[in-house]
This record gives structure tokens, C-alpha cells and sequence, in this order.
């Protein structure tokens, strides 16, 4: 029994792999497919992905979300600061809002 966590570490390192050629392929189709590999690999070995790993796919449409080619950012211009992230395969809109620094005086 001790091939478990042996199987489970290449498989996370794989996911990582694949998740690093996914963002730097040029085209679509194969970085999406690069992208749901990783994910039913990271399913089937129960990993959990990263928090970073996690924001890459769109909510929706469960596609691969690349800033600039497959997705449109904005920042927010309102009182609270917000990043608007838009998959543009199915026009989600999500919203991170960003926490600003507070000052400690000691």
C-alpha cells in the first residue's frame, strides 16, 4: 500500500505540468484540452488544486480562462476595489473584490 502517495505526487506533479503548458500554448483548442486533462487527473487522484490553479477555469462553461486571450479584466473604479474577470467563450461575469492594505499603527 505504500504506491498510493507515490501515485498521487506524480499525478500532482503532472497536473502542474499540464496546467504550465496549457497557459503558455498558442493554440486554444489544445491548451483546453491540456487544461480539462489536468483537471480529471487532479479528480481522479482526489488533489486538490491550488487556489491560483483554481481562478484558471471559468465557472461556467468550465473552460480554460487565460487573461487577455480567452478572458477580459477590468478593474473597478468604485469605492470598493473590485477585479470584473469575463470569459468571453460564455460571458460570465465573476468579481474578486480586492482588499485594501490597512494601516496598523504600533
Amino acid at each position: 500500500m505504500k504506491q498510493k502517495p507515490l501515485v498521487k505526487e506524480i499525478a500532482k506533479e503532472r497536473v502542474g505540468i499540464l496546467l504550465a503548458a496549457a497557459l503558455l500554448e498558442k493554440n486554444p483548442e489544445l491548451a483546453d484540452r491540456q487544461a480539462m486533462a489536468a483537471k480529471k487527473m487532479a479528480l481522479r487522484h482526489r488533489i486538490k488544486l491550488a487556489y491560483e490553479a483554481r481562478q484558471l477555469y471559468c465557472k461556467s462553461c468550465k473552460a480554460l480562462i487565460i487573461p487577455g486571450r480567452t478572458a477580459r479584466v477590468r478593474l473597478g473604479r468604485s469605492d470598493t476595489r473590485v477585479i470584473r474577470i469575463t470569459c468571453l467563450r460564455c460571458g460570465y461575469v465573476y468579481r474578486k473584490i480586492i482588499s485594501r492594505p490597512q494601516n496598523k499603527d504600533l
